[in-house]
Parts: C-alpha cells; structure tokens; sequence
C-alpha cells in the first residue's frame, strides 16, 4: 500500500465516515492545528524520561486528540455516528483534564506573577505545546458545536499544559494517580 492516494491533489481531503471537504475548510484547518498540537506533545515527550509520569499523562493526551480529531474530521451529518470517548470528545474527558489540573496545582506554589517560558527544555517544550492548542482553539471556535465538548477541551487541555510545564518545573512527584 502506498501513502499517497492523489485524492487529494484536488484541493479536497476525505471525511471518516465518508464525504470530501476542501483542505482549507474551517474544520480542517482547526484538524491540522490540533495534528500539530499533538506533534508539539510528541516534541515534550522526546525531552521527557521515558515511562516517567510525564511520558503516561502525554501519551494520554495524545490519545485524546486523536479521539478530537475524528470528531473534527466528521461531516455533520454523520455526526451520529460518533462514540463518545472513541470518535467524539466526552464531558468526561474534559473533567478529567480538569481533575489532572487540580491534582498538579497543588505540587506548586501559586503562581503570582507571568512566567517567562524557558526554565528548562521540558516545561519550554509544554508552553509551545500550549500554544498550538490554543490556535487549535480558536480555530475550532469557527465550527458549528450545539453539543460538541471539542473547544472545552482545548480550553482545558492549554490549561493543563500550562500546570504541567509549572509542575515540571518545580519537580514534585504526582502522588497516587486518581486517573
């Protein structure tokens, strides 16, 4: 099998669930800014110690972003189709997340003044990475989302990451994982 179709040299991408839609529409666009956001997570896990709870929580997240994006790559009409924590982005997930936050928040100190990223090439790596996701962010808010929990979790994903590169920082170990 090849990796390329030439499908594509159309200025079209498919849909899962069937349907084309031009590569530079809305739902694409924010589909691309969130592949990049996972690749930035990629970039913080190769900084990271290997099986270290860093590396469990990102390859978590990353897992999530692929269920995001099956939802983003969706026609709405087939909307449907989509299986809560599988293809389409839960409540439960975004209070996950929001569980991981506090959980983390607690191993710092309060933060009172802006931080300047760079205190290592980690907690770096983790403020571009929340960067993405906050691009990735804005662009989903240009897609229709009467029920879809897809900008949430971006608000709270670019929140977590901006705990984790705190906690990363400051060195403390997560005590037993409630996750």
């Amino acid at each position: 099998m090849k990796i390329y179709t030439r499908k594509g040299d159309d200025g079209t991408t498919g849909l899962l669930y069937g349907g084309r839609v031009a590569k530079d529409s809305a739902a694409i666009e924010a589909n691309g800014d969130v592949d990049e956001a996972q690749a930035a997570l990629g970039l913080v896990r190769a900084e990271a110690e290997r099986e270290s709870e860093l590396d469990t929580l990102l390859v978590t997240l990353e897992r999530d972003l692929y269920v995001l994006m099956a939802e983003l790559a969706t026609a709405p009409e087939n909307r449907f189709k989509l299986r809560a924590g599988q293809t389409l982005v839960s409540a439960a997930m975004v209070e996950r997340l929001e569980g991981l936050i506090d959980q983390l928040s607690e191993l710092f100190p309060p933060v009172t003044e802006f931080v300047l990223p760079g205190h290592d090439r980690v907690s770096a790596t983790l403020d571009v990475a929340r960067t993405v996701v906050r691009r990735a962010e804005r662009r989903a808010l240009a897609l229709p989302s009467s029920d879809s929990q897809v900008v949430p979790y971006l608000n709270r994903l670019s929140d977590l990451l901006w705990t984790m590169a705190r906690w990363q920082e400051h060195g403390e170990s997560l005590p037993s994982r409630r996750t």
